[in-house]
């Protein structure tokens, strides 16, 4: 966890960032896509997938098991391109705007077991927002392909994320890649701002509860309390958001607010949180392990490639 002595920009800085947000990705993506699609159709389709049991069994029976591992494809390749962004930008701003202490911080939790001083619990939330506003960018378009294609019930060819994307440029153009702008950037806003937030302050109670933790269930268990916590703040935009990227006719901008409006007056406060039971119990294993690839990415970038090439 500790920060890196080296430029913000710095080329190994930057290398080590995006190695180990693509290991943590991965093992995210394929962790979590399962209650992932049931979250999805929940949001979209409450009349026909109404807990998280009948959506999961509905869809096994109806499509088959592959099918929860519906959208896997643009998920992993979104989520890589998403968490080198966000990742990278978030260590950059740290290394950019230290802690005047932070260095001292570090060498004292790490030479020992004594309780670490608090962190600035300002700057990761302000830092996280930033970092999701930026990420969104990159990650829109597998995002507007995924929840198209987890919302696609055909078996076979019809509901495969190659299907979508082409019949997306045939009927909308590039421009469909772009569905739901506004949507993914209040989201993600939200999102990472608690998120990377949640992490540091998980961290640091764990490690002040529980001088003696490992540093690897500690990142396993901050990382997924901070998932949980941030799609907790997060849900009730994230269902307009995959309601209107689910669709076929939703403009670039435009498309989010009308919807917000339009659940609540079908569904009530309570509609915005469909699907908040599937999201929380892929929230913690997912981020868990992203967290948990993330932070053993970094070690073993530092102790078997960096090492390996100064020897």
């Amino acid at each position: 966890m500790a920060a890196s002595k080296e430029g913000a920009f710095n080329a190994n800085a930057l290398s080590r960032d995006f190695f180990s947000a693509t290991i943590g990705s991965i093992l995210c993506s394929y962790t979590g896509q399962p209650l992932d699609t049931v979250k999805v159709r929940m949001q979209t389709s409450p009349e026909l997938y109404h807990t998280v049991w009948q959506s999961t069994m509905k869809t096994i029976t109806d499509e088959g098991v592959n099918a929860l591992w519906k959208g896997s494809v643009p998920t992993v390749m979104g989520m890589i391109a998403e968490n080198c962004i966000a990742f990278g930008l978030n260590e950059a701003l740290k290394r950019t705007f230290p802690l005047p202490q932070h260095h001292h911080q570090d060498s004292t939790y790490q030479s020992s077991n004594a309780t670490p001083p608090p962190p600035d619990f300002v700057r990761p939330f302000i830092f996280g927002t930033f970092t999701g506003v930026c990420s969104s960018f990159a990650l829109l378009p597998s995002e507007v392909v995924k929840a198209k294609t987890q919302v696609a019930t055909d078996v076979g060819h019809a509901s495969s994320s190659s299907y979508i994307y082409n019949k997306m440029i045939k009927t909308q153009g590039y421009k469909s890649l772009m569905c739901g702008f506004d949507a993914q950037i209040v989201r993600d806003g939200a999102f990472y701002g608690v998120f990377f937030g949640g992490y540091e302050l998980f961290c640091y109670s764990f490690k002040t509860l529980v001088p003696s933790i490992p540093d690897e269930l500690n990142y396993f268990l901050s990382g997924g309390f901070a998932g949980m916590l941030g799609w907790t703040i997060a849900m009730p935009l994230d269902v307009p958001k995959t309601n209107v990227q689910a669709r076929w006719d939703t403009r670039v901008f435009g498309s989010y607010f009308p919807e917000v409006i339009r659940i609540y007056k079908h569904q009530g406060i309570v509609g915005f949180y469909n699907g908040l039971g599937p999201t929380l119990l892929r929230a913690f294993p997912a981020n868990a392990a992203l967290f948990c690839g993330v932070e053993m990415g970094k070690k073993f970038w530092d102790e078997r490639i960096m090492n390996g090439h100064s020897q």
